[in-house]
């Protein structure tokens, strides 16, 4: 379980670096990306600014590609499916459009989906 800064639609994962900051190194996030083969996001939904943190490519250089399998957000839970965020869950009290209007990647939503069990 890693957080991140962005998450791309295919599974990209981007927590490392923002430009123009100083880093003191890209800490373990490059080597669990590369090895392990279960990559489960905690992020919030969007940033400070109310953009979307969950995109169709990320803006910010990568940490991995391709080795994100869900995204848990303080909205939704979503894993990584060939077309993009898969919506499984929502938070309580957060509609589907709420969660789409705070989505820029696809997003797919197949029936009903449940809220999260608290």
């Amino acid at each position: 379980v890693l957080g991140a800064m962005e998450v791309s639609d295919q599974g990209d994962i981007a927590n490392w670096k923002i430009p123009g900051y100083m880093v003191k190194g890209m800490g373990g996030a490059m080597d669990l990306v590369a090895s392990a083969k279960n990559i489960i996001v905690a992020m919030m939904h969007t940033n400070k600014k109310g953009e979307s943190k969950l995109l169709r490519q990320c803006t910010l250089p990568l940490t991995g590609t391709k080795c994100v399998t869900k995204v848990v957000t303080n909205l939704a839970v979503m894993e990584i499916a060939e077309n993009g965020f898969k919506l499984l869950e929502r938070a309580p009290g957060v509609t589907v459009q709420e969660i789409q209007a705070a989505t820029e990647g696809r997003l797919i939503v197949e029936g009903e989906i449940p809220e999260m069990k608290l």
